[in-house]
């Protein structure tokens, strides 16, 4: 018996269709992965960008610009090098110009102090506003007058006064960064419910141009790229 001859095309492998984005998914996933785990030693391995050298050369350059609100930052810039214990105990302390010890205070005491690098003393001015116009300001304070040692180290206090007083203007509220200057007072509200109060500061180095803050959240003056970690619920401009 012969066998039947085939004639006609050879028959085709039917090929598998490649998905074009597996091979980039696999690339991109990999590159993900070096990056997480690469990213940490690199930034130890990079010098500190907030040591006390970076701190003294931004200090001299706003210094060198004199505005206002920039020899105000230069202070509280400053004060991120001394060692400050985060305290909100409740102190006696002197009137006008009065201050607890140098060694420690929190976030109000960070603002009052560094203001008075332009001698504007907030425990006096106000006093002065909160003693004229006492119902204008929170009653949210076991208190039923005004109290130099304690008024001005309230963020709800500073708050009430800067909207209240000429020499701050009131900016409205916004997102981007660049509607922040060096030196503008921010107020925060807190996931806990709590107010924080900090200062507005260029970036260190090569990151001049951005904006960082100043401020004293609890582990002492520290100089970080957080403006925009917290709503914003307080923004202003000292004018003068």
């Amino acid at each position: 018996m012969r066998p039947i001859e085939y004639v006609g095309a050879s028959p085709v492998k039917k090929k598998k269709v490649r998905n074009p984005f597996g091979g980039w998914l696999l690339v991109v996933a990999a590159l993900g992965l070096a990056f997480y785990f690469v990213r940490p030693l690199v930034l130890k391995a990079q010098p500190d960008s907030t040591s006390a050298t970076s701190v003294k050369e931004t200090a001299e350059f706003l210094r060198s610009r004199g505005r206002s609100g920039d020899l105000v930052v230069a202070r509280a810039l400053e004060r991120t090098q001394e060692q400050v214990a985060f305290d909100v105990s409740y102190y006696q302390i002197d009137f006008p110009n009065g201050d607890l010890k140098l060694d420690r205070g929190k976030a109000e005491d960070l603002v009052v102090r560094a203001y008075r690098a332009i001698e504007v003393d907030l425990q006096l001015l106000v006093h002065e506003d909160l003693k004229a116009n006492y119902y204008s300001y929170p009653q949210i304070f076991d208190q039923d007058r005004p109290d130099t040692n304690v008024d001005h180290r309230r963020v709800q206090n500073l708050q009430r006064f800067f909207e209240r007083d000429d020499a701050w203007e009131v900016i409205d509220e916004s997102k981007k960064p660049e509607d922040f200057e060096v030196g503008d007072v921010v107020i925060w509200q807190l996931l806990n419910g709590d107010k924080h109060i900090g200062f507005v500061a260029p970036g260190p180095g090569r990151l001049r141009d951005d904006k960082w803050v100043v401020h004293n959240i609890g582990g002492g003056p520290a100089w970080e790229d957080r403006l925009l970690d917290h709503r914003v619920e307080g923004h202003y401009r000292y004018q003068k």
